[in-house]
């Protein structure tokens, strides 16, 4: 039963890669770079998550143009990429969330562009 469950989200996951304002998304990198580009991306909640399933001892590091957007790995382990970039230690599903983390209310359609480097 939860196997079903996480493959309906990946599923939707994948379709929502294809739009700006719909969240989670799953990211694939292309096979002639380490950096996947969301350019123009919506946010619409207060966060949006990001999937993606990393190699082995790669590292994540991510970002953001917009100074008040957090980006965390939030599966299978907490890392705040402020700190620095993310070592892969298992190919599992990964979550990046990015969330707004600004002084005043978030616009109702926070604008952002991310980039999401997959180092080896």
């Amino acid at each position: 039963m939860a196997e079903t469950e996480a493959n309906i989200k990946n599923s939707y996951a994948r379709l929502a890669a294809k739009r700006a304002d719909i969240c989670p998304k799953m990211l694939q990198k292309d096979v002639d770079t380490n950096t996947i580009e969301r350019i123009a991306e919506v946010m619409v909640d207060e966060h949006c998550d990001y999937f993606l399933y990393p190699r082995t001892g790669q590292q994540i590091a991510i970002t953001v143009n917009n100074s008040q957007i957090e980006a965390l790995l939030i599966v299978p382990a907490v890392h705040d990429f402020a700190d620095g970039a993310y070592q892969v230690a298992s190919y599992d599903k990964h979550v990046i969330r990015l969330s707004y983390y600004g002084a005043a209310h978030k616009p109702e359609r926070l604008r952002y562009d991310v980039a999401i480097s997959l180092i080896d």
